[in-house]
């Protein structure tokens, strides 16, 4: 027994492939006793070793690779997501993602295999993180690394995304700005438009601003919640410079 189990652990596959090979080429009258001598070293069921030897090896040139989970379909089209969806994180990704492929399903900008749509919808938000890395870092390469005030206060401020909402009164804003450009993008200052979103009730203020400024962010600010029907508890940004700063940042404390 001892032996047996020995052999069978250690050089199982290497036995399998000497015997099969022989067995299947060997005419019938002498595979009987073949198989009684490949039983006895490994201890496998007679039928179990009748299927075992007559397998044709996978040729290790051949084979075909493994089939992902995430394979290039997936990859490409969570590409495409991450792009319509602004170059997010995988946590707001994740919460994006039923909505994103609803959306751009519906204006016909995507069309995907329902297999494809069903990996997309169970993918994990660390997974699209690893799935998208490099990607990314093709991307980021090409940006300088953020430091000082701005990003220890990213780093201060918790991720929240709209799956995280459970049923929040009036006053909770989702806020983005919106640059006003026609044609190729030249140096110099834009118009741009504070839009803000309750999550409660859907409810939008939009208030102009002359340019992408921090004072100018704080002022839109004032404006919104002077305009509003109900008290602003709270506002939720991206990560932009135009948000993620002192000034910004001491206001949304102080109020």
């Amino acid at each position: 027994m001892t032996k047996q189990r020995r052999i069978s652990m250690t050089t199982r596959k290497e036995l399998t492939e000497a015997v099969g090979a022989r067995y299947r080429t060997s005419p019938r009258s002498e595979r009987q006793k073949i198989l009684d001598e490949f039983v006895a070293l490994t201890g496998c069921h007679r039928k179990h070793a009748i299927r075992t030897l007559n397998r044709e090896p996978a040729d290790a040139h051949e084979a075909a690779p493994r089939n992902s989970v995430y394979d290039e379909a997936v990859r490409q089209a969570l590409i495409m997501l991450w792009e319509a969806g602004d170059l997010v994180c995988g946590r707001r990704l994740k919460a994006l993602i039923p909505v994103l492929i609803d959306a751009m399903d519906r204006h016909g900008h995507l069309a995907l295999d329902p297999a494809v749509k069903d990996k997309l919808l169970q993918v994990s938000a660390a997974t699209i993180d690893r799935v998208l890395a490099d990607t990314r870092s093709h991307i980021d390469g090409q940006r300088k690394r953020r430091t000082g005030v701005g990003s220890a206060i990213r780093r201060s401020i918790p991720v929240r995304t709209f799956a995280d909402w459970r049923g929040p009164p009036p006053g909770f804003f989702e806020i983005d700005r919106v640059e006003h450009t026609c044609g190729p993008k030249t140096n110099g200052d834009y118009l741009h438009t504070l839009v803000l979103t309750d999550i409660a009730s859907g409810w939008t203020e939009c208030v102009s601003m002359r340019q992408r400024n921090q004072v100018l962010v704080i002022q839109a600010l004032d404006k919104a919640a002077d305009d509003l029907p109900f008290p602003m508890l709270g506002v939720d940004s991206d990560n932009g410079s135009a948000f993620m700063n002192q000034d910004v940042f001491d206001y949304c404390k102080a109020h």
